[in-house]
């Protein structure tokens, strides 16, 4: 009872009869500049233009120079005039409790999905820092994916941090869904960033479902809303999922996509005239990424893990472009998703040899490390090969390596497709039943 009044307290105290208001006194480069609001305002804090002409405009407040508040407005500022009302709100205090699993919220903690929401009792500043490094546990125990290919090839352990790096349509939506459905954790943390308004809710009514989201937060900005609110999305998503870490949990955390918070960041960085450098992205873009994977990983003793999935749109699947690039450096592996292999209809369409996991071999017993050896031995060999093979250049028997690896082949391509709701350890004996006929003689594959 003591815990819910609080919380009633604390909505009571957000409460403001009163509002500050300023004037505005020009527009520059998208921003409009008010007076009389640089003794109230902060950055991140809301400002409702009331036009002469035409509906209000809403937007955030970007800079604070002498005298003059910058604002950023949500869309274009046309109809704006010198002398129109600015009234500034407080940004709402951001405090994540427990009865938020289950729910869809926006980047400020209100509710999304129609019903009313509690915030928690404790206030939060979604820009938090990383945990220092000498005060993190290890990495955890490897962790049951739902998918024979991460199971296996490229597993995943308590507070990792992983790339899923791929281009439009070959699947990375849905894999991310299958993780928050299937990996284990004790809750799922999603970021949506920079949305298409329909797909949010095609994402948790048909993507995640109802099984999905007993056990999942979504923090969801669509992409007509501002730069400045897409890019808070990912701090308060993570905030969200420190929350749950610090009560020992441990948190699978999703973030749909790095890519769409860079590219909010660029416009927010143009706009308070930084000049971008890297292929058009700011200098800070990188920092700025690099705070946000620091957030995740291993708690403190007594504490949970975040593993993280940060998904990254590769244009035409250049995987050295600056995003791609910046967290291949950070992350503890990477999972590449190939237009080619989604074309001829396997998903996930993971392309297993140009992925990683760090976790490796730590992760595996010697027995599996050898397995996992193995059959990128063979996927190399094929791949080499391919060409030749398909032209029907390569008779066999001239290396015994590359029959095998084609006797593997497509066995190895179904099993990256399964599915493996069982235990780790059936996926690897799945694996090895793969390699032990594609190793034996003719005669006694018959058998």
């Amino acid at each position: 009872m003591n815990v819910d009044l609080k919380i009633l307290g604390s909505e009571i105290a957000d409460a403001r009869l009163a509002r500050p208001m300023g004037r505005v006194i020009g527009i520059r480069g998208g921003a409009v500049q008010i007076y009389g609001l640089v003794d109230d305002a902060h950055i991140g804090d809301h400002i409702v233009l009331k036009r002469t002409t035409g509906p209000s405009l809403a937007g955030e407040v970007l800079q604070i120079e002498e005298g003059i508040v910058n604002m950023l407005p949500d869309s274009a500022p046309d109809g704006v005039a010198i002398g129109d009302r600015a009234i500034l709100y407080r940004t709402p205090r951001f405090a994540p409790g427990n009865n938020w699993i289950g729910r869809v919220v926006n980047p400020f903690g209100a509710p999304l999905d129609g019903q009313p929401l509690l915030r928690g009792r404790d206030s939060l500043d979604v820009m938090g820092s990383a945990l220092p490094a000498v005060e993190r546990m290890p990495l955890g125990e490897r962790v049951g994916t739902g998918l024979s290919v991460l199971n296996t090839m490229l597993p995943i352990v308590q507070g990792q941090r992983v790339g899923l790096f791929a281009g439009s349509g070959v699947g990375k939506s849905s894999l991310l869904a299958q993780l928050a459905r299937n990996m284990a954790a004790d809750v799922v943390v999603i970021a949506l960033i920079g949305e298409r308004g329909r797909e949010v809710n095609d994402f948790v009514d048909r993507v995640l479902g109802p099984e999905g989201m007993q056990r999942t937060v979504v923090v969801a900005a669509t992409s007509d809303q501002s730069a400045l609110t897409r890019r808070r999305c990912a701090w308060s998503a993570m905030t969200v999922a420190e929350h749950f870490r610090d009560q020992g949990m441990n948190v699978l955390f999703l973030a749909d996509s790095v890519t769409r918070f860079a590219e909010a960041h660029r416009e927010i960085a143009v706009a308070g005239g930084e000049a971008p450098a890297l292929r058009g992205y700011p200098p800070s873009v990188t920092p700025l990424i690099t705070a946000l994977c620091e957030r995740a990983g291993p708690g403190r003793i007594g504490q949970g893990h975040i593993t993280a999935v940060f998904s990254v749109l590769v244009a035409g699947s250049d995987m050295d472009e600056p995003i791609a690039d910046i967290l291949r450096g950070v992350l503890d592996g990477h999972i590449v998703l190939s237009r080619e292999i989604a074309e001829r209809g396997r998903f996930p369409a993971v392309d297993v040899s140009k992925s990683v996991s760090r976790s490796l071999p730590d992760a595996a017993s010697d027995t599996e490390n050898a397995t996992i050896l193995e059959v990128r031995r063979l996927l190399g060999a094929y791949e080499q090969s391919e060409v030749m093979i398909k032209a029907g250049l390569y008779a066999e028997g001239a290396d015994p390596v590359l029959d095998q690896a084609i006797r593997a082949w497509g066995d190895l391509d179904a099993f990256f497709a399964r599915p493996e709701p069982a235990e780790i350890s059936n996926s690897f004996d799945k694996l090895n039943l793969i390699l032990r006929r594609s190793a034996g003689t003719a005669d006694q594959r018959k058998r």
